[in-house]
């Protein structure tokens, strides 16, 4: 491995090794993305996503959580997108809404990918205060073929997040790390699989560490 891909793999994983592992829940984290591309630079995305644990203290299996977003963007550069979108989640039978605005911006290097996203959230709840939220994510994607990533060939993505919340008045703060092996079926459809470490409760309660086998699928239109 180039020392390139061990600074980007050291930086991201970095906040593993300086926490302690307290108060571990283990579960599956299946998605679904679609793209379409729209004339003059615009495109649209929907997603779909579930949170499904399978151990907390003991194994016992518990439907967490299911997403589901619909978003839309354009590009203002070369590398540099804006989008907007709306996410309905439903966790325990209560129903919330959820804001979205980001933009992003992607480097190619010779041998890797680095991508930055900042995003803000508003969500709200019957009988809940709202919740606002800003996270800035810091991701790569490395081929493990040659300097580019091609069809019937595997890649390496690493991401570190971190996601400001402020509700009811109070702050918290949750770091996500994720490391995931990807492969490129053909130029507009690829599937990854890996594993999304999240933690929090950082400011009022004992940190809260969360691991989730992560199944991403992704196809283009």
């Amino acid at each position: 491995m180039r020392t390139s891909h061990i600074a980007v793999l050291f930086f991201v994983l970095m906040p593993i090794f300086s926490l302690a592992q307290n108060n571990n829940t283990y579960g599956v984290l299946p998605s679904a993305n679609i793209n379409y591309k729209l004339p003059r630079d615009w495109f649209t995305n929907i997603n779909a996503e579930s949170r499904q644990e399978l151990y907390k203290n003991d194994f016992n299996y518990a439907y967490k959580l299911t997403e589901l977003s619909l978003g839309a963007g354009t590009k203002v550069g070369l590398r540099t997108k804006v989008a907007a979108g709306y996410q309905l989640g439903i966790a325990n039978r209560e129903v919330f809404h959820r804001f979205i605005q980001q933009v992003s911006h992607v480097n190619k290097f010779t041998s890797f990918t680095l991508a930055h996203r900042l995003q803000t959230d508003q969500t709200t709840q019957k009988d809940e205060d709202s919740e606002y939220r800003i996270r800035y994510r810091l991701s790569a994607e490395v081929p493990l073929s040659g300097q580019t990533t091609d069809p019937r060939e595997f890649y390496l993505k690493f991401s570190n997040e971190y996601l400001n919340s402020i509700q009811s008045g109070e702050y918290d703060l949750e770091i996500r790390v994720t490391g995931f092996l990807g492969y490129v079926f053909t130029p507009k459809t690829k599937f990854e699989i890996g594993i999304d470490h999240r933690i929090d409760a950082f400011i009022h309660d004992e940190i809260r560490n969360r691991f989730w086998l992560g199944l991403n699928f992704y196809r283009s239109i």
